[in-house]
């Protein structure tokens, strides 16, 4: 039998233009751009951890992160805590104002009784004062611990004449209470101009002294008693004469506290 023989594709005339046709294969890559550069790394040499002669560098840089992110931790932490405890300090004053309503003592001095004073001497003098003062609570739930250790003093213009210091008490709420000290003094120079002063002052019946009294007390809340505040009063008092039978003539006081 006769084979049957299939043409082949004739070639393209010149007049025809062969299609390419498309190609199997996958697309191709985009081409880099110009000015680009493509590096190509064996998978082999990409390392997930660094390798041996650089693992040094690795652990050096690992372990000072921590460290920084430790102390970042600790300093937010400790300014947390503070805040939070200045805004309970806050409010827990806030509560004590408004629930006990606080009110500052008042004082006074009532009289002030004069010894040791000779002047038409040049000696030096040994001047006592016998000296009351008045102290007024006048909060309704707050009452007030006296403390040792408190200083009272008497001066003349800038000159420390004599010291001494309060008796400790308590003092209850809504209370006035008169407490008398004895302050001595030793050995006390006043030159002439002064004694001369202290005179003139004394014929006219008003001889200025100034008193200042420091207590440290404690404010007792109900059951709970505070730390130590330092109490602060300053006075200026004037007397008629430098005996014992001296009258005060005026009186203003000052007064102020310490928290700390």
């Amino acid at each position: 039998m006769t084979e049957r023989v299939h043409p082949g594709d004739s070639p393209p005339t010149s007049g025809e233009h062969s299609v390419p046709k498309p190609a199997t294969s996958s697309p191709e890559k985009p081409a880099p751009q110009p000015g680009t550069y493509v590096i190509q790394i064996p998978k082999d040499q990409i390392y997930h951890v660094p390798p041996p002669e650089n693992a040094h560098r690795y652990e050096h840089l690992s372990k000072r992160k921590p460290r920084r992110s430790t102390c970042r931790s600790c300093c937010c932490c400790l300014l947390t805590t503070i805040l939070a405890l200045l805004l309970a300090a806050a409010i827990a004053a806030a509560v004590i104002y408004f629930v006990f309503k606080p009110e500052s003592p008042n004082y006074s001095v009532e009289s002030v009784a004069i010894k040791g004073f000779n002047l038409t001497s040049p000696s030096p003098l040994s001047p006592e004062f016998d000296v009351t003062v008045r102290a007024h609570n006048p909060n309704d739930k707050i009452g007030i611990y006296y403390e040792k250790g408190s200083s009272v003093k008497v001066y003349y213009d800038d000159i420390n004449l004599c010291n001494g210091a309060l008796p400790a008490f308590f003092q209850p709420t809504n209370n006035v209470t008169l407490f008398k000290t004895a302050l001595k003094g030793s050995e006390i120079e006043l030159n002439n101009a002064v004694l001369r002063t202290l005179s003139d002052q004394q014929n006219k019946g008003a001889v200025p002294f100034s008193l200042k009294l420091r207590a440290p007390v404690k404010i007792k809340v109900g059951s709970i008693k505070t730390w130590k505040i330092t109490v602060k009063v300053t006075c200026k008092i004037t007397v008629d004469k430098l005996t014992a039978a001296s009258k005060v003539v005026s009186n203003d006081c000052d007064d102020g506290v310490d928290l700390w």
